[in-house]
C-alpha cells in the first residue's frame, strides 16, 4: 500500500494537475555485448563522457528535450524519449556497434516530479520534488543496472539448470564422462559471468553525488529497494558460486577417473613386460 505522502502526491497529480507537477519516463534496454565508451565517443561527438557513462540529449518535437545514457556494461537508458525516437537511437547504436545483440531485457520507471513531495517510491512510481541532472543520472544508472541484471539472471538460471543435469548424471550413474575440456569451458564461463556481474554492480556503492544532495541519497536507497538490487545480486552470487563449486567437484571426479585409468594402463604394461620376459626365459 502506498505511503500517505506518495498517495497524496499521486492523487493531486491526477485530480488537480498544476504546473509544479510533471511526469517523466525512463526506459532501459540491455545488450549482450559491452559498450566501449571510448570508441563510441567519436561516433557521438555531442555526448558527454565520464568513466561510467556516455550521455547526450535528444530533440523531441513539441516537448522538452529527452536524455540518453550509454553504459559500458551494455545498457542504454532513455528519459522522456518517444518510442519512434528510441528506435532511431537504438538503430544508430547498432550501426556504430555491428552485431549488437538485444537481450530483450527491458526495465521501465515512471517519475512524478512534485515540488511539494519528498523522494519516495510507491506502486512503481518514483516521486520527488525536483529531478535535477544529477538525480536523473542516478535514476538512469539504477534502471540500467536492473535491466542488465535481468539479462544475467537468465544466463545464470540456464547455467544452474545445466549444472543440475550434470550433477544428476553423476548421482544416477556414479560416474562422469572422461572428457574434461567441456567442463573446463563451463567453469570458465561461470567465472567470467561472475566477474561481469561484479563489474556491473560495483556501482551499487553510494554515488558521489549523494554527498552533495541528501535527496540523491534517499532516491538511491528507494530505487535500490524498489528493484531489489541487493537481494538479486546476492542471489546471483550464490548461484554462481554453487555452479562453480559443483563443476569443480565433477571435474575432480573426472580427473580421478582418468587417473585410475592411467594407473590401470601402467599396471597392465608392467604385467605385459613381466609376462614377455618370462616367456623368453622358457
Amino acid at each position: 500500500m502506498p505511503r500517505n505522502g506518495t498517495f497524496s502526491a499521486l492523487r493531486r497529480a491526477r485530480l488537480f494537475p498544476v504546473q509544479s507537477v510533471s511526469r517523466h519516463a525512463f526506459h532501459a534496454v540491455a545488450f549482450v555485448e559491452n559498450l566501449p565508451l571510448k570508441e563510441l565517443a567519436s561516433i557521438y561527438p555531442e555526448a558527454k563522457r565520464t568513466p561510467h557513462e556516455l550521455s547526450y540529449t535528444v530533440e523531441v518535437t513539441g516537448a522538452p528535450d529527452g536524455s540518453v545514457w550509454l553504459y559500458p556494461f551494455g545498457a542504454i537508458v532513455f528519459r522522456d524519449v518517444p518510442p519512434e525516437l528510441r528506435e532511431a537511437e537504438a538503430a544508430r547504436l547498432r550501426s556504430a556497434r555491428r552485431g549488437l545483440t538485444d537481450t530483450a531485457a527491458v526495465e521501465e520507471l515512471s517519475v512524478l516530479e512534485d515540488q511539494n513531495c519528498e523522494p519516495d517510491v510507491a506502486d512503481g512510481v518514483l516521486v520527488l520534488d525536483n529531478l535535477t541532472p544529477d538525480r536523473a543520472k542516478v535514476v538512469a544508472m539504477t534502471v540500467a543496472q536492473s535491466a542488465a541484471m535481468e539479462y544475467y539472471e537468465r544466463i545464470v538460471e540456464d547455467m544452474f539448470v545445466r549444472t543440475d543435469r550434470i550433477v544428476n548424471q553423476l548421482e544416477t550413474r556414479g560416474t562422469v564422462s572422461f572428457r574434461t575440456n567441456p567442463l573446463h569451458r563451463f567453469i570458465g564461463t561461470a567465472i567470467g559471468t561472475r566477474n561481469e556481474v561484479v563489474s556491473i554492480l560495483h556501482l551499487l556503492d553510494k554515488p558521489d553525488e549523494a554527498w552533495n544532495d541528501p535527496g540523491i541519497d534517499r532516491i538511491y536507497d528507494e530505487l535500490r529497494a524498489e528493484f531489489d538490487l541487493g537481494d538479486r545480486y546476492r542471489s546471483l552470487e550464490l548461484k554462481l558460486r554453487s555452479v562453480q563449486e559443483s563443476l569443480e567437484l565433477v571435474l575432480d571426479v573426472a580427473r580421478d577417473k582418468r587417473l585410475v585409468l592411467l594407473e590401470t594402463i601402467v599396471v597392465l604394461l608392467i604385467l605385459s613386460e613381466i609376462i614377455l620376459a618370462l616367456a623368453r626365459l622358457h
